[in-house]
């Protein structure tokens, strides 16, 4: 008996040495989480585009002379301002300043002829006055008379043949001076010069019919930047003019910029079948940046807003609506009611309270319900 005895006191001392081994040298070391406390904020529903936006320059203008010509003198560079009106491009003009000097050469010639024809038309009609007056008096023959008719007759034909010439040349005149015109290239607003792709001495060359003309003078105003984006076709019937927009540009990643919903476009992009689109146009509220048209952009449509609800952080929560939570060192899984989101944060309806420490660094495999847990010491710069 007393070896029995011996034999279980053996045994329980070797399991109470087990017990306090994994209590103490063999415990696993609590796991560092992050986590933050529930708090009482602004959660805004939104919707965001599902693809890269854009901002782009309402007044942009690529530009390009409508014929061929040798390029003579481009008096801006990239980033020079310029204002409506002001020469951007000229071609060499020679032939054109020619035409145009021939055109009024021929009109002057023309309104001399009308001239010396109008009054041949005044003296025939005097003659023939005074030829029905004679005939009225028997002095005269009919014949007389009808040959002064006639001669008056021909005479103010002649003088409207000469009007009509002197309308034509007129015209071509006008003619020349739109070609002459068009051998500049002058800037349609007040804005920056954003690219030439030509040089003085090379030759511009019209295109062929049905084909675009290669633009080379690239001219925008960058205070006329609107943002493009695409739209997810599910979010369509939520989307409308007027609606506040939260707008982040790709160059000033740690600025947000408020606008609004200008234009819904009324109907769906269907260019990739499988991600359908409608796109938005969102004009930004006062800003002091510059932002250049063509850079990737990010919207946010404020579908709804409710102030002074519980909130935590959207990245937060799990599949199913779920969420880690630090009590004491376990960490314990909870279901939540989620009500209104976005991609910062969610409105918790029901599942936590104002005590509750839920877990943001859900990226480690370890970070279970279940698993032991301490909070992470923030490391200071």
């Amino acid at each position: 008996m007393n070896k029995w005895i011996k034999r279980v006191i053996v045994l329980a001392v070797l399991v109470a040495a087990v017990v306090v081994l994994k209590l103490t040298w063999l415990r696993p070391k609590p796991i560092p989480v992050e986590v933050v406390e529930v708090e009482t904020g602004r959660v805004e529903q939104t919707v965001t585009n599902s693809r890269a936006g854009t901002v782009r320059a309402r007044y942009r203008a690529k530009l390009s002379p409508e014929f061929g010509g040798q390029v003579v003198e481009i008096p801006f560079r990239e980033g020079d301002s310029v204002t409506p009106g002001q020469i951007m491009l000229r071609l060499e003009d020679s032939l054109q300043r020619a035409r145009l000097s021939l055109a009024e050469r021929e009109l002057e010639a023309l309104r001399s002829e009308r001239l010396r024809a109008c009054l041949e038309a005044e003296r025939a009609a005097r003659e023939f006055q005074r030829t029905k007056k004679l005939a009225t008096e028997e002095i005269v023959s009919e014949d007389i008379l009808d040959n002064s008719d006639s001669l008056r007759q021909g005479a103010a034909a002649a003088c409207a043949a000469s009007e009509a010439n002197v309308a034509r040349a007129q015209a071509a005149v006008g003619l020349a001076e739109t070609e002459l015109e068009k051998t500049v290239l002058r800037a349609p607003f007040a804005g920056i010069v954003a690219e030439v792709s030509t040089e003085v001495g090379e030759w511009t060359t019209p295109s062929p019919p049905a084909l675009p003309v290669p633009p080379v003078i690239d001219v925008l105003d960058p205070s006329s930047v609107y943002i493009s984006a695409p739209m997810d076709e599910v979010d369509s019937a939520k989307v409308h003019a007027g609606q506040s927009a939260r707008v982040t540009i790709d160059s000033h990643r740690e600025q947000r910029f408020m606008g609004h919903v200008s234009r819904v476009a009324p109907y769906v992009l269907d260019f990739e079948a499988q991600n359908r689109t409608v796109e938005i146009e969102v004009e930004l509220d006062e800003h002091e940046q510059t932002f250049l048209p063509g850079t990737s952009a990010d919207v946010e449509i404020i579908l709804d807003t409710r102030d002074d609800v519980i909130r935590i952080p959207t990245a937060s929560i799990m599949d199913g609506n779920k969420v880690l939570l630090l009590e004491g060192s376990l960490l314990v899984q909870q279901e939540i009611t989620p009500g209104l989101r976005n991609w910062d944060f969610t409105e918790v309806i029901a599942g936590l309270d104002s005590t509750s420490m839920v877990v943001t660094s859900l990226d480690q495999v370890e970070v279970v319900a279940g698993a032991l847990a301490v909070i992470a010491e923030i490391e200071e710069d």
